[in-house]
């Protein structure tokens, strides 16, 4: 993908791209240009604006994806954490990070299982509770106002299509791990 400031519009827009793969080498299938480039960028300026506002709020985006976890699973808002894992995109190790961090901030407390097993509970303190309620609606008020200019129909169409792609695509990748795709 070619590189170009991501505040203004893309001069060099997909069709493009597939224009010029095209002429310099016919037979390249350049049909996910249309759909990936345009989600790579959308997705660097979701995350640029989130990294914005998480700085400006002086919240860290990995310690609001943990509490976020948690604040998700509801009352008394605790996930073992293996199950945090499971509900993240990160590694074991990573959470085991990210909850130490958590905890030396009392944003977050630790404890062994009850059912005697080894596995660790981790939960919100009152602290981690009040962070991510003030700073969740701040971000989701944000990316509201960013996708905006869609319909609420709109908005339900991409959402599904969005969600049957990374189903399709994830279960791809899943079954053949050693295929990378190329580069444009």
């Amino acid at each position: 993908m070619d590189a170009y400031p991501l505040d203004t519009p893309s001069p060099y827009p997909p069709a493009a791209i597939a224009a010029a793969w095209q002429r310099e080498r016919p037979g390249t299938p350049t049909d996910s240009i249309g759909i990936v480039t345009p989600l790579w960028r959308l997705a660097k300026l979701f995350a640029d604006d989130r990294r914005r506002l998480l700085a400006d709020l002086g919240v860290d985006g990995a310690t609001l994806d943990l509490l976020s976890v948690l604040r998700r699973a509801g009352t008394p808002y605790e996930l073992t954490t293996r199950q945090l894992t499971e509900r993240t995109l990160v590694t074991a190790g990573a959470i085991s990070q990210r909850v130490g961090r958590a905890e030396r901030s009392g944003l977050v407390e630790r404890r062994t299982a009850t059912d005697g097993s080894r596995a660790v509970v981790v939960s919100l303190t009152a602290a981690g509770h009040a962070l991510v309620e003030q700073t969740v609606e701040q971000v989701l008020t944000r990316e509201s106002e960013l996708i905006s200019s869609l319909t609420a129909a709109e908005r339900d169409l991409l959402a599904g299509k969005l969600q049957s792609l990374l189903d399709d695509v994830t279960g791809r990748v899943k079954s053949d791990p050693g295929k990378t795709a190329g580069g444009r």
